[in-house]
């Protein structure tokens, strides 16, 4: 299957539009040349009203972290955003609710398939961490973060970049002084 062929059918999946509160509407960004993989969390009520991936103040925060553009981060030739949700799952109380659990399993491999091997993913909030470093379900998302290197170089674990991110870069100034450098380096080498 080709990647056009794949996205075709990843946004015309309805397998838990029964959950949704404002429907199906999968939002996902790939391309055969993808060499760095954000996955997030799920699109929030705003990348599901517009349907572009971080679509909002967490995307110019990450793009920053990245040292790209926010339309950079938005090329498919050299980022893939594949969320642990591609739809909007609805409100919860202090934010939105969990990915749907479905979707990763359906998916994820299907897409990483269509990417290159050698490839950087970066796992964006504690649901991707979890997914992607199972070993490590016991620890902090700061624990992971602090011990990025024995992750590489195939994966980066990074806090999710949405407003609560300032408390922990409050609370972890290694986090600016060290991994984003090395996570810019890391970037700026995958995407030319």
């Amino acid at each position: 299957m080709t990647a056009a062929a794949l996205k075709r059918e990843i946004r015309a999946c309805t397998l838990c539009a029964e959950h949704l509160p404002l429907g199906p509407k999968p939002i996902v960004q790939f391309s055969a040349t993808s060499r760095v993989v954000v996955v997030g969390q799920a699109p929030g009520r705003i990348t599901h009203e517009t349907g572009l991936a971080f679509d909002d103040k967490s995307g110019y925060r990450l793009a920053e972290w990245l040292g790209v553009s926010f339309e950079t981060l938005h090329d498919p030739a050299r980022f893939a955003i594949v969320s642990m949700g591609f739809c909007y799952p609805g409100k919860a109380s202090g934010g939105d609710k969990p990915p749907r659990p479905e979707c990763a399993p359906t998916w994820h491999e299907k897409v990483m398939r269509e990417l290159p091997e050698d490839r950087l993913t970066l796992l964006v909030g504690t649901y991707a961490q979890r997914a992607y470093l199972p070993d490590t379900k016991s620890w902090t998302m700061r624990e992971r973060i602090l011990r990025h290197a024995e992750f590489l170089p195939h994966f980066l674990p990074l806090p999710h970049p949405a407003w609560r991110s300032t408390l922990f870069m409050r609370d972890n100034p290694w986090f600016e002084g060290e991994v984003l450098p090395e996570v810019r380096q890391r970037v700026a080498r995958l995407i030319g």
